[in-house]
């Protein structure tokens, strides 16, 4: 507030809101999980969004969405890189026995409960696929 940097400011109340609306809905104390998990959904809309309005040709909406993208991304823990999801999903498809498509799911449920917060799920979507050569 005291900057004046009302971009900022007003993207930060959103995600404060959005963490009260959750405490409220669930009557529960947040964790940082669910913080994470939290920005984690704003982030994802705000990329919706942008593909959206590129696509509507509104650059003026897709750059006010960008500039929220990049306060809400400072408010995340680092991110594993490309090369470390590789290694967790390799792990994940050895230990499981996974072999093709079909195992997917079973594969992607766990990486869920191993990575979530730790990086984006998008991508270890796509390695998943490509490990099992769907």
């Amino acid at each position: 507030m005291r900057a004046k940097d009302a971009q900022r400011l007003g993207t930060i109340r959103l995600l404060m809101a959005a963490m009260k609306q959750k405490e409220v809905d669930e009557r529960m104390v947040l964790e940082d999980s669910h913080i994470v998990a939290i920005v984690d959904k704003l982030i994802k809309q705000r990329k919706d969004s942008i593909e959206a309005f590129t696509k509507a040709n509104r650059q003026d909406l897709v750059d006010q969405e960008a500039s929220e993208l990049l306060v809400l991304e400072q408010y995340l823990p680092p991110r594993l890189s490309l090369d470390e999801v590789k290694a967790e999903v390799a792990t994940l498809i050895e230990r499981l026995g996974a072999r093709s498509a079909a195992d997917m799911g079973k594969v992607m449920a766990a990486a869920k409960t191993q990575l979530a917060g730790k990086t984006d799920m998008t991508m270890v979507s796509q390695v998943v696929k490509a490990m099992l050569g769907s």
